[in-house]
């Protein structure tokens, strides 16, 4: 109960984080919002991405870290920071602090993602991993099924820098239950007998197949799920002509699709797994199947009728949750026991990664094109691209990665 007690507490960390970075979409779709700071679509790219600026840099460091002094007090730090971040939003009077304070709010987040990672991949075994996976990386699509309505009627009925302000604060009350249940998490002794301050180098990671299908189709998952994040509020607003309240309605059962599907998809594959399956063929299929689904948001970028356009950007999103709890399971089912933490955060830097280039890239796209078409093209090809790699480079290494010591 403990376990699962932690795992859920996990994934409803990752809500909170999501809520804290998605409620600036929402109010990007805000005509008073946008008029206030005078913003353009290339500056909206730019606001839209910048979080992912420090947050990106900060993985590989926070992954270091999580593998060298464990879980419980990065997680706990991160959080009081990152929430009172989000809480100062709402003081921002002009471009540069909005800048300056989403770059604090992604050094502040940024230990999120390694520290649960590494905790799952310590404390969940295979046959068990693609549900708990599921739970964990899941509240990054409810984090924005609840946001985008909840930021939505704040707004609405109190203004921008309200919103900010509760939902920064609010999220405090989760670390009181975080250090009641987290107790100490020392590092421990893999299977395979080595120390725990053994690490496999960069290098021979990146030597292999599995590392570099990792990287691609992370990259390419997410390019989609960040434009979702934070250029779909607006397409449905603005190309759609959607109200705001319509939009938030539309865009909460898009991430609670995802949501669900996630948690249900990583049951299902360990369901199989349990029965006799090949743990990498099964996540692997069922990633490639999310992708697929993902991609027919296409569909709806090119056609006129608005009705078809909402329902491809919900099945779209829906669809993804296929892949969402499996392409972060497969990562340890091709690299079993090998530095959680450091692994971890290479695939979460090239996660982030697509948080910095799918805003920009799409704000450009729509600037120079005048239209959403182009960008929704674009995310057509990284998906395409995304199940290539796990098609053809998600393979465990022939040889076991030896670690390098680590002093102490």
């Amino acid at each position: 109960m403990r376990k699962w007690s932690l795992i859920a507490l996990l994934g409803l960390g990752v809500i909170i984080a999501y809520i804290d970075r998605t409620n600036l979409a929402i109010a990007l779709a805000s005509p008073d919002f946008k008029q206030f700071f005078g913003l353009t679509d290339a500056g909206r790219g730019v606001l839209n991405s910048v979080f992912f600026w420090s947050y990106t840099v900060m993985q590989i460091p926070a992954g270091l870290a999580v593998d060298r002094f464990g879980v419980k007090r990065l997680m706990t730090v991160s959080f009081v920071a990152w929430c009172v971040v989000a809480a100062a939003t709402a003081m921002a009077g002009a471009f540069w602090q909005l800048i300056a304070l989403r770059l604090m709010l992604g050094v502040a987040e940024s230990a999120l993602f390694p520290a649960g990672l590494a905790w799952l991949a310590k404390h969940v075994d295979e046959r068990q991993r693609g549900l708990a996976a599921g739970i964990f990386v899941s509240g990054s699509k409810w984090g924005p099924a609840i946001a985008s309505p909840l930021a939505t009627w704040l707004i609405l009925g109190y203004g921008w820098r309200t919103m900010f302000f509760l939902l920064g604060l609010g999220g405090l009350v989760w670390v009181i239950p975080w250090i009641v249940l987290a107790g100490g998490d020392p590092p421990r002794k893999q299977e395979t007998g080595r120390s725990p301050n053994a690490a496999v180098p960069f290098s021979a990671l990146f030597r292999t197949r599995a590392m570099w299908a990792t990287v691609i189709g992370t990259f390419c998952y997410n390019y989609f799920l960040f434009f979702s994040l934070t250029w779909m509020p607006a397409y449905l607003v603005e190309s759609r002509n959607l109200t705001l309240t319509s939009m938030s309605i539309y865009t909460m059962f898009s991430f609670a699709g995802t949501g669900t599907v996630a948690i249900l998809a990583g049951a299902a594959a360990d369901w199989m797994i349990r029965r006799g399956a090949n743990a990498l063929n099964v996540r692997r299929w069922f990633t490639i199947a999310g992708l697929l689904a993902a991609s027919t948001e296409v569909f709806g970028a090119m056609s006129e009728s608005t009705d078809v356009a909402v329902f491809f950007a919900i099945f779209s999103m829906t669809g993804l949750g296929l892949a969402t709890a499996n392409y972060w399971a497969i990562t340890q089912t091709l690299l079993p026991g090998v530095a959680p933490g450091r692994v971890a955060g290479i695939q979460n830097t090239a996660l982030n990664l697509a948080g910095i280039v799918a805003p920009i890239i799409t704000g450009w796209l729509k600037e120079v094109t005048g239209a959403y078409t182009a960008p929704m093209q674009t995310i057509w090809v990284f998906l395409i691209i995304g199940v290539g790699a796990y098609l053809f480079l998600a393979r465990k290494p022939r040889t076991q990665l030896q670690p390098k010591p680590i002093a102490t």
